[in-house]
């Protein structure tokens, strides 16, 4: 009887929640819908993310976060969940559009042009679908296809000054200016409060040597619109050609304001201060763009340039060493450091790289070629005029990032650990709880309220402290020292809290989790002490295959983490299945220098528990740094829906499709 009885509460609970997951599904969608429209992108992922385990087959779901990631950034992300949506449902006309304006950004034309041709045979009357075709054969370069969209698109709405926008774009790539100007004033005609039209006027004005008229145009969309960075951009070129230094500087530090990591701007403003000998402003700026993008020939040539004019020709040399090492044929670097060697008295080999310059210089004569690789050995060429958008080595120099070239802080998400936690047992919302009963079992025994998470800095109470020093006043035991041992390490107080988990893992040699937070004291207590030698410890992307601490005196140190590893490798001989060991021995191998073992052991984690963001965003950054940029991408995708939002910045700087691929 007592059998039955549980059997039909079992049912009544199966029918409630199939009632309650319907009406959540409604209300996850609505505020996933909502999220979208204020542009809050991971709170709408969360909602959509809910949705899908609410219920996997809700197509929609995959279609709005998709959404969601593209407007992160997240294409690899966002072409996934569309991929998915399709699947579900082979007929949604929006998926197939949203999809292709997504392979379109991720470079694959052919399979964007498909899913139009898809959509705009699942809904031949769906207008929008001839304006995104264009966008696609724009970018694709096929600019007589994209006027022939767009007139399409203008016959019906005849009132949409983007489309003239647009085409207007097309028509000046295939060179009729006239009526690209033509549409760039009925653009401005049909929305003079959009500084869009102004700014690409100003650059036919520009090209057509009508600099004033241009700068006119980009005077008219600044006051429109005074944050527009590549207003002031162009604006400080042009008045860098009329010689008016003093407003082509201020140009410059008006879009440095709002974005600081612009090294395409840093690089011209290098220039223009050069051009007015301040010598130590050009070469902080150039310094800057170096470090954003270590091989951008123009800069280390320049910077060689400024070397020479404060007479550090030991530096120059340098500079000219790597230049000729990006471009052996770069004839005026060897002539310039041939001239810096000379002023050290290197008068042998300063006349070596004399003899290879103006041999790279008949070559290249010879040739009478101008090809990319060729065309450093033309002496005759400036190699310090300001760069333009439309430049030619602006796309390869500056990474075709131009104004969107940001500084991006990558750091290795932290080691898991038990912390102190202000939320009560109750009501925290932790799967992991139900996933891993040892887990919980060990969280419910301390005597205060603790959580396991990455979190890099937490404190303690004033309340807890009491807590844990009167119980382990009361009782010495493991879990009362445990306890202590955390609270000791929020107030800085490692020794201390090296002491109390020692004499804890004493008195109960055969508990994991306490050699696992005695693991991340030590790892901690490393970082303290890179902190006091002034160091950052991060996963450095550099280019020589090695991972160090990065200091900021100049040196570089590698410290030991072996003792901290040996802590890790007895929790998991303890709990092999314990997915956070690994993830932590991952973390462990990437500060060591170790990042095959690194891949492995975060392979392992994602193994035995799939749902860890934090190892999904540290593996995507090891594969982008081992140069498997598509699997790190995908990585950084999935941290990203799971709530890392830092993975949006990371994927903008590294996901990015290149041109030609």
């Amino acid at each position: 009887m007592k059998r039955r009885f549980i059997l039909f509460l079992l049912i009544l609970s199966l029918v409630s929640i199939r009632v309650e997951a319907q009406y959540n599904r409604t209300q996850f969608l609505f505020r996933g819908r909502e999220a979208l429209i204020d542009g809050k992108y991971s709170l709408a992922i969360e909602h959509f993310n809910i949705l899908t385990r609410l219920d996997p087959t809700f197509y929609d779901a995959y279609y709005f976060r998709g959404i969601a990631k593209y407007n992160l950034g997240d294409f690899v992300g966002a072409k996934m969940d569309f991929d998915s949506a399709l699947q579900l449902n082979p007929i949604h006309t929006q998926a197939y559009h949203y999809r292709a304006i997504t392979l379109s950004r991720l470079g694959e034309y052919e399979k964007a042009l498909e899913d139009l041709a898809n959509a705009v045979d699942l809904r031949p009357g769906y207008v929008g679908l001839y304006y995104s075709r264009g966008v696609t054969y724009f970018v694709s370069q096929q600019f007589d296809k994209a006027v022939e969209d767009f007139n399409q698109f203008i016959k019906q709405v005849p009132d949409d000054p983007g489309a003239y926008l647009n085409r207007g774009a097309s028509y000046l790539f295939l060179g009729d200016t006239l009526k690209a100007v033509e549409d760039y004033n009925t653009a401005i005609m049909l929305n003079r409060h959009d500084s869009e039209g102004y700014v690409r006027r100003s650059r036919i004005y520009a090209l057509q040597g009508e600099t004033q008229a241009a700068i006119n145009d980009l005077n008219s969309a600044l006051a429109i619109d005074s944050t527009n960075t590549l207003a002031y951009f162009n604006r400080g070129i042009l008045n860098f050609e009329v010689n008016n230094i003093a407003q082509a500087l201020e140009d410059m530090n008006s879009v440095l304001a709002e974005e600081p990591g612009n090294a395409l701007t840093l690089y011209n403003r290098a220039l223009i201060k050069a051009k007015i000998e301040d010598w130590n402003g050009a070469l902080a700026d150039l310094d800057r763009v170096i470090d954003i993008n270590p091989e951008n020939v123009l800069a280390l040539f320049n910077r060689a340039a400024i070397f020479l004019e404060m007479e550090r020709y030991r530096d120059a040399i340098d500079d000219y060493t790597r230049a000729i090492e990006l471009y052996p044929d770069f004839a005026k670097a060897y002539m310039n450091r041939s001239y810096a060697k000379n002023k050290l008295g290197q008068f042998k080999s300063a006349r070596e790289d004399y003899n290879t310059a103006n041999k790279k210089v008949r070559e290249y004569m010879a040739k009478n070629a101008a090809s990319e690789d060729g065309i450093f050995s033309d002496t005759t060429k400036q190699y310090n005029n300001l760069i333009a958008l439309d430049a030619d080595f602006a796309k390869k120099d500056f990474n075709n990032e131009l104004l969107q070239h940001r500084e991006v802080n990558i750091k290795l998400k932290p080691l898991y650990k038990f912390v102190p936690t202000q939320q009560s047992v109750n009501d925290m919302v932790d799967t992991e709880r139900f996933r891993f009963p040892k887990l919980n079992a060990f969280i419910d025994s301390l005597p205060i309220t603790i959580e396991f998470s990455a979190v890099k800095d937490f404190y303690s109470t004033f309340d807890e402290i009491k807590v844990v020093n009167s119980s382990v006043l009361e009782e010495r035991d493991a879990y009362n020292l445990f306890a202590k041992a955390i609270v000791e390490t929020s107030n800085r107080q490692f020794n201390t809290a090296l002491v109390c988990y020692n004499e804890s893992i004493e008195k109960d040699s055969g508990n994991p989790f306490l050699y696992l937070n005695r693991s991340a004291l030590n790892a901690d207590m490393i970082d303290f002490v890179s902190s006091m030698d002034n160091s950052v410890q991060v996963l450095s992307l550099e280019h020589t295959n090695t991972t160090k601490t990065v200091v900021r005196e100049g040196v570089e140190r590698n410290y030991d983490y072996s003792v901290a590893m040996e802590d890790l490798k007895t929790a998991q001989s303890l709990y092999p299945d314990f997915p956070y060991i690994y993830y932590n021995m991952a973390n462990l191998n990437c500060l060591s220098s170790d990042l095959t073992s690194a891949l492995i052991n975060y392979d392992k984690a994602l193994e035995l528990y799939p749902n860890i963001p934090e190892a999904y965003f540290n593996r995507g950054l090891v594969l982008i740094y081992l140069k498997d940029k598509e699997k790190g991408c995908i990585d950084l995708s999935k941290a990203g829906e799971l709530g890392v939002s830092d993975a949006y910045s990371v994927i903008k700087k590294y996901c990015k499709v290149e041109e030609g691929n």
